[in-house]
Parts: structure tokens; C-alpha cells; sequence
């Protein structure tokens, strides 16, 4: 089945341009050099399913039209990737489920529960809350909506593990430095990666360039898209630099590929 997957955001957690800064990427005529927080939508046959809801979520939505969603797919629990989670509000209040299902481990969805207690408290008055409805999901379970299996992929981002996905032939593996030994069969035969390379030096929980080419080489997808950049990866002069099969991400772009 032919779908598309979209790139709502691109960037770091501080966003392109950077508060403050008139670095070279920063100050950029180039739009794909502007890169709002790292999430994607996922669309097919009329359905839309959202990986990540980060703090630029309503204006990305606007951008993109996004009309409905029909879930949610938690990566973690930072800041620049659950903020945008009560601007659903407007896109429940008429949900064909009465609800928009929400998916999370056990410790990302601990964290979104207290941080929007308003919202999932069962003592919660508030008439206009997001009606939202979490579910878990660990290791590497997968979940199937409206005939389309989305599979958990563990991920390590520094010491902490957290979630990527495999749907169809396309993978998206942001907010990561390292794929565990037990993830890669779930990451055979891939048409389409999109992966975490923050910037050229190293970091502690991101893959750098180099190590995100390392594991595309070894995950070996037909085409391969970096995201989740910071403002020392300039898009044009990067992409120079590349493969043919390996382009940066920017905000807006859409892919299309097989479910």
C-alpha cells in the first residue's frame, strides 16, 4: 500500500534558528536550514499517525494541513517530544472514538501522565482537556491501526533506552547513538531510514554524521534521510559531502514509500 511519511520537524531541541545565535545556520536564507523539533506523520488511506508531539506541534499541524489523527507513537519522554501533546485538544473533541490513543513505555508514559496531569487525572474538571487515552508498549511489541503494523524498535540514546519504529519498509530512529545487537533483524530490508545526526562532533547520547553513516551502511536501506540536526550541520554544504542515497531531512518534506 503506497503512503507518505512527512517530516513535521527536522531539528535539534532547541530548534534552527537557535535563541541568540547568528551563526551561519541560523541566520540562513536557505528554508530547509530552518528546522523546528524532531517529529514525523505517517499517512495513508485517510489515516495519520503521529511519532512524537514536540513544542512546534500546532504550527507544524498547520503546515501540513493535519486534520485528524488517528494515534500517537511515543519515541521518549523529553521535553522537545511530548511538549506539543495538549494541542490535540482541538483534533479530539470530535475523534471518532471519543479519543485519540496515545503509546508509550511504561516510563515515558509515567512522565506525560504527570506532566499534563490535568489531562489524564481521573479528578480532572477541566471541560476542554485532550481526550486522550494511553496505552503501553515495551521491547519489541508491535501495535496495528487500521490494518498497519507499527513495530517498537529499542533504541539507545546515552543510557537510556527509548523507542523507534519500523512500519512497512521505513524506519525512523531519532534521539539515538547506538542500535542494540536484538533490534537489528527488526531493521532488515528497509527502503527508507530516517535517522538521528546531530551534528559532526561527537555527543554523549546522539548519533554524530559519522556514526549515523556507519549505521546506515550497516542497516544497508535503499535511501536514507538524516533528522533531529543541530545548527552546526548546514544543509546544502552537507549534503555535498554525501552519497546520493543519504540526504538531510527538512521540515515539510514528504517521502513516499510501501506499508
Amino acid at each position: 500500500m503506497q503512503a507518505t511519511l512527512t517530516i513535521l520537524g527536522s531539528g535539534t531541541s532547541m530548534g534552527i534558528p537557535t535563541l541568540g545565535c547568528e551563526c551561519r545556520v541560523c541566520t540562513s536564507p536557505d528554508p530547509r536550514d530552518r528546522r523546528t523539533r524532531a517529529s514525523v506523520a505517517v499517512q495513508w488511506a485517510g489515516h495519520c499517525i503521529l511519532i512524537d508531539t514536540g513544542p512546534d506541534f500546532r504550527e507544524q499541524a498547520l503546515r501540513e494541513k493535519i486534520r485528524h489523527i488517528d494515534a500517537v507513537l511515543y519515541t521518549h519522554s523529553h521535553a522537545d517530544h511530548i511538549l506539543g501533546l495538549d494541542d490535540l485538544r482541538p483534533l479530539t473533541f470530535h475523534h471518532p472514538n471519543g479519543h485519540i490513543p496515545l503509546y508509550a513505555d511504561e516510563a515515558s508514559a509515567g512522565i506525560i501522565e504527570r506532566v499534563f496531569d490535568y489531562t489524564f487525572s481521573a479528578e480532572s474538571k477541566y471541560p476542554t482537556r485532550a481526550r486522550v487515552k494511553m496505552h503501553l508498549i515495551e521491547g519489541h511489541e508491535s501495535i496495528t491501526i487500521h490494518g498497519t503494523a507499527f513495530q517498537r524498535i529499542p533504541l539507545l540514546h546515552g543510557g537510556q533506552e527509548v523507542a523507534g519504529f519500523r512500519f512497512g519498509n521505513a524506519a525512523y530512529l531519532t534521539d539515538m547513538n547506538a542500535i542494540p545487537d536484538s533490534s537489528l533483524p527488526l531493521l532488515e530490508n528497509l527502503d527508507v531510514v530516517i535517522i538521528d545526526a546531530l551534528r559532526k562532533a561527537p555527543h554523549p547520547s546522539h548519533a554524530n554524521i559519522d556514526q549515523a553513516r556507519m549505521w546506515i551502511d550497516r542497516l544497508n536501506p535503499r535511501r536514507a534521510w538524516f533528522t533531529h540536526m543541530a545548527h552546526e550541520v548546514h544543509h546544502a554544504d552537507t549534503e555535498c559531502e554525501l552519497p546520493p542515497h543519504i540526504r538531510l531531512a527538512y521540515d515539510g518534506l514528504r517521502i513516499p514509500f510501501e506499508l
